[in-house]
């Protein structure tokens, strides 16, 4: 869809607002329609929008483009507005789906991501509630269901908890050596999409072809320590490549893993660092092995570079949120920054990037008993022990 921002009018506007008004966001005074101000995407309108936005994990921009509107459209339902079954090949989608899957998830039923679509893991672990409840295990969320979701009572102590079990306890499985995971990386952007664009002198840097650099290099070395390594996009690729898209990419290969590499950029040359992101809500429901992988990634960065530490941070992007692995989205630094810059455009330093990246995979499956100081692997022992 078309971005639409500050200075926009119309129809679409119009149920922009209501969305949002009926979230709360905008009181009834903001509403109203003196002179068709219902229309018009004004100031207030922008502050609605940039809330929203922060409180469901995107990015605060105040502007209405895909990933924004389809959260919008996802808010307008609440658990109990409509019946809910896995339907194909259009699935429902909406916060009542997101609350229904919370709400199995804290009695210990396993519907995985709680990602608010109404997939086939959702309908099994609804069927498998009814049949404990005594209903038609149907995987039908219906009045019948709904009453019997009212009166039970929560099984475990916090929501999302069986999950987090789930994630470590398949960690722990997958055993310590990297020959044989898969591995799913992501250079950002691509095609027509060159992220940010940095033109110096004759020179013009641009965020698609540095992480693309960066990942083939990453490509290289995970695949000789053993590592089955895909790659979402090529080169050049003839057309834009959405963030669904990649996510659906990385679900059908089965990844075990999966790494977005960005960088970023600011009006404010004075803007650098290094930042990582997990898939988390507000709610407090998280992938607990995508945190820690997004620590890792972190941590090894800053030590073997001594980029700026701009933490590491939940958020509900498609990109993490729709992934059915652990997944982490790396910013390597602000090629807006003259300091940054000069990094990401040294080979040597993007080299040090994709070591640290390494060692921070294999130190994902090290027992934590036996793991080891930030920045102390030397990932060429990888290299051979895999070749040997």
């Amino acid at each position: 869809m078309r971005a639409i921002r500050r200075g926009a009018r119309g129809a679409a506007v119009a149920e922009i607002r209501s969305i949002l008004a009926n979230l709360g966001l905008l009181t009834a005074d903001q509403q109203s329609s003196p002179g068709g101000r219902r229309f018009e995407f004004d100031a207030d309108t922008e502050l609605a929008v940039r809330a929203f936005q922060q409180s469901r994990g995107l990015s605060v921009d105040g502007i209405v483009a895909d990933e924004t509107w389809r959260a919008l459209d996802a808010a307008r339902w609440k658990l109990g507005a409509r019946p809910l079954f896995h339907a194909v090949p259009d699935p429902f989608v909406g916060d009542d789906v997101r609350q229904l899957q919370e709400r199995l998830l804290e009695m210990g039923f396993n519907v995985g991501r709680t990602d608010g679509v109404f997939g086939a893991r959702t309908s099994r672990a609804l069927a498998q509630f009814q049949r404990e409840q005594g209903l038609a295990s149907d995987g039908v969320c219906g009045p019948a269901t709904m009453d019997a979701l009212r009166r039970l009572g929560r099984k475990v102590s916090s929501g999302g908890r069986p999950h987090m079990l789930r994630e470590a306890e398949l960690l722990r499985q997958a055993g310590p050596t990297l020959v044989g995971k898969r591995l799913v990386i992501d250079p950002g952007h691509g095609g027509p999409d060159q992220g940010v664009v940095v033109p110096v002198g004759p020179l013009r840097w641009s965020e698609a072809d540095l992480v693309f650099d960066v990942a083939t290099r990453l490509e290289g070395r995970l695949a000789a320590a053993g590592v089955q390594v895909h790659l979402t996009r090529g080169p050049a690729p003839a057309a834009q490549i959405s963030d669904l898209e990649r996510a659906e990419l990385a679900n059908e290969l089965g990844a075990d893993l999966f790494i977005s590499l960005h960088v970023d950029g600011h009006k404010n040359p004075a803007a650098d660092g290094v930042a990582t992101y997990h898939y988390g809500s507000g709610g407090g429901v998280t992938s607990t092995v995508g945190e820690r992988l997004a620590g890792l990634v972190l941590r090894e960065i800053v030590t073997r570079t001594e980029l700026r530490n701009c933490q590491s941070h939940a958020k509900t992007w498609e990109l993490l949120r729709l992934t059915r692995m652990p997944a982490v989205r790396v910013e390597l630094g602000y090629l807006t920054s003259p300091g940054d810059r000069h990094r990401l455009t040294s080979p040597l330093f993007r080299e040090q990037v994709v070591e640290a990246i390494i060692a921070a995979v294999q130190r994902m499956y090290y027992p934590v008993e036996a793991d080891i100081p930030t920045g102390s692997l030397d990932v060429s022992t990888l290299r051979a022990t895999a070749t040997a």
